[in-house]
């Protein structure tokens, strides 16, 4: 067993040298960023000579380079703070009482703090850029009776509060937008040409946040304005200019120039942070190559055999995944060492260990999919009876039908979602908003007419009142997947008289409790997404193992993938089972819409449609290559006849 030093010599060695190279490139952009920022701010068509001029003796200023150092400083803290809270597994909030509850978790709100405090750095310095009126906190005015004193130059308080307030959204709408969450490219790019590619997607998002982050804090200084301004001028003892607009009315916020100010030092805010997030995306997620096997034991834990199997870092297993599937496409020559016996004995150790390991992940997947499946179809389904129910009357039905209900055991097992395939610790228990089925929004577009059909109360005067239609049908709870546990769930025979009692003291909730309610009901697509949100590496898996076995046909010459080959068809096939009854699921088919004003990554949202083609792909490329010979292969009679689909190109 290896130690702990051992199992992170990744994240010292590669990944931190990656996240320095990053930063680097990040502060060696700055200068000429923030010259750009000096001229839109201060570029003036009437007079171009002179602004131009004016702009390269700004540059050159002491107070600029101080400024320079002081975004430099702030810079690295955005990198690090990248390198601290990135992940390759999306947090994704199953319900609005979730993704609340990760809006006030104590980690967050001291990220939130700290990027108050970066973006009021970076607001000061683009004052002192941007010079005339904003560039001092105090002034000297004159009164009305002639007399002069230190008055308080509310415009530069308002940029002040408006950088504070856009790192403030800036944080928030990194954990609504995952922007955590690093993604691995399909195509394989140099990291300029990513770089150049995402460049406009990043100057867009930044003047499109920044545009919404002062339209919201001008929403919220002109109500609460003052409060900062009376607090400010008392403890710094300043006085306020009664013959100009404070900036809290409609008069003092239709300023032009100061709304174009905002806006151009927000979007400069928020450009040199997204860099600094491109770039550490673009570093981190390079191809590292691992040695297949080594001749020296102290180095086996550097291969990929043993690389696959470690469980932390995410990252680790992540590229090691991503190498072992561009391993199985583009590198013969390690793909014989793949192939290769060991020495002495005999004996495949690395193909074991990478197969196994494949499998291990795809079955895993196979579980979690059956049990939500099982889960969702016994959480208020209509469920048929037995074949020997069949023979009672209707009367018989109507009046056991209620009590069988009542005792019939739910699903002992709520879902998780999967933080991570690989036995990563979820925070929460088992009832925990964020592992429960999710239930359908009846008010929303996507249900449909016979899901409110469903789910609506039956009148008095129906037929279907008091009795059922058909004796095969029993009528569950009025909604098909909910996140609430009652008295029902433990399964114990409840007395009609006890079911009576409870359905009157649950007749009128609470307001909280039906507020509380509400929040913990699951977002339809969020749970299906919940459920893939690791699954880039069941495709990597996917796709490494077709490739190997394609490749086995003509390489492997001591025959070692054979042996586990009816494995790795039963393994595939089981796990498109369960992914085709995912997709019959309400909202699992729906396709969400990708966003591009936002530098979220929402890769995720997609990856359930990617592993269903990456499946059926990575089956007809065994099929194919292999074609009849597939026919000595020992697999079930169920499997034989999918397999027969696939060969006759049926699928």
């Amino acid at each position: 067993m290896f130690s702990t030093e051992q199992a992170c010599w990744f994240i010292r060695k590669v990944i931190c040298w990656r996240a320095v190279a990053s930063i680097a490139w990040a502060v060696l952009l700055l200068p000429p960023i923030t010259a750009v920022f000096v001229i839109l701010s201060r570029f003036s068509l009437l007079h171009p000579i002179h602004t131009t001029s004016e702009c390269l003796s700004l540059l050159t200023s002491t107070s600029a380079i101080f400024s320079f150092i002081l975004l430099g400083g702030v810079v690295v803290m955005v990198g690090f703070l990248n390198l601290e809270y990135y992940t390759v597994i999306p947090t994704i909030a199953c319900s609005k009482i979730a993704l609340f509850g990760q809006l006030l978790h104590p980690r967050q709100f001291v990220n939130s703090l700290v990027h108050c405090m970066m973006g009021l750095i970076v607001a000061w310095c683009c004052t002192v850029t941007t010079g005339d009126r904003y560039e001092m906190l105090s002034y000297v005015c004159v009164q009305s009776d002639g007399s002069s004193q230190m008055c308080l130059n509310e415009y530069h308080l308002v940029f002040l509060l408006a950088g504070a307030f856009v790192g403030f959204s800036h944080s928030l709408l990194g954990v609504i937008h995952n922007m955590n969450y690093v993604s691995f490219h399909t195509v394989q790019q140099y990291k300029y040409l990513r770089f150049k590619g995402s460049l406009p997607l990043v100057v867009k998002c930044s003047a499109t946040q920044a545009l919404y982050s002062i339209r919201n804090f001008i929403v919220v200084y002109f109500f609460l304005g003052h409060i900062p301004r009376a607090w400010i001028s008392k403890t710094l003892n300043l006085h306020l200019n009664s013959s100009v607009h404070t900036l809290d009315s409609i008069a003092g916020l239709l300023d032009l120039s100061l709304l174009y100010q905002l806006w151009i030092s927000a979007t400069f805010l928020l450009f040199t942070w997204y860099i600094t997030l491109l770039l550490f995306r673009i570093f981190v997620t390079e191809v590292y190559s691992f040695p297949v096997q080594s001749s020296f034991t102290e180095d086996a834990h550097l291969c990929l055999p043993k690389v696959l199997t470690d469980k932390q870092p995410m990252i680790l297993k992540f590229l090691a995944m991503q190498d072992l599937a561009l391993l199985s496409q583009r590198s013969p020559s390690r793909r014989c060492e793949v192939f290769s016996l060991s020495q002495p004995g005999g004996h495949p150790h690395n193909w074991n260990a990478i197969s196994q390991e494949c499998l291990s992940l795809l079955t895993d997947l196979t579980q979690r999919l059956v049990v939500y499946h099982d889960t969702v179809a016994t959480n208020g389904r209509a469920k048929s009876l037995s074949a020997g129910s069949e023979r009672k009357t209707s009367s018989e039905t109507s009046v056991t039908s209620g009590t069988e209900d009542l005792m019939s055991p739910r699903p002992s097992v709520l879902m998780k979602t999967p933080a991570s395939v690989f036995a990563r610790s979820v925070v929460g228990g088992p009832q925990s908003p964020l592992t429960a089925p999710f239930t359908p929004d009846l008010d929303s577009p996507f249900a449909s007419p016979a899901l409110r059909r469903l789910t609506a109360p039956v009148e008095q005067c129906s037929p279907w009142y008091g009795t059922v239609q058909s004796p095969h049908i029993m009528r569950r709870a009025p909604k098909l997947w909910s996140t609430s546990t009652d008295s029902q769930g433990n399964g114990s025979p409840l007395s009609a008289a006890s079911v009576h009692t409870s359905k009157q003291e649950t007749s009128q909730p609470s307001l909280l409790a039906q507020f509380l309610q509400n929040r913990k009901e699951q977002l339809p697509e969020a749970s299906s997404q919940a459920l893939f949100a690791d699954s880039q590496a069941h495709i990597w898996a996917l796709e490494g193992l077709s490739y190997l076995v394609q490749a086995s046909f003509s390489e492997d010459q001591f025959g070692v993938v054979q042996t586990t080959l009816p494995s790795i068809l039963s393994c595939m096939l089981v796990l498109q089972e369960a992914v085709d009854r995912h997709f019959k699921l309400p909202h699992a088919s729906s396709k969400p819409v990708r966003s591009t004003s936002s530098m979220g990554d929402s890769t995720y949202k997609t990856l359930r449609f990617a592993l269903r083609a990456t499946l059926k792909t990575a089956i007809y490329r065994i099929t194919t290559t292999f074609g009849d010979h597939l026919n000595a292969v020992q697999v079930s009679a169920e499997h034989r006849k999918r397999l027969q689909q696939f060969l006759e190109y049926k699928e």
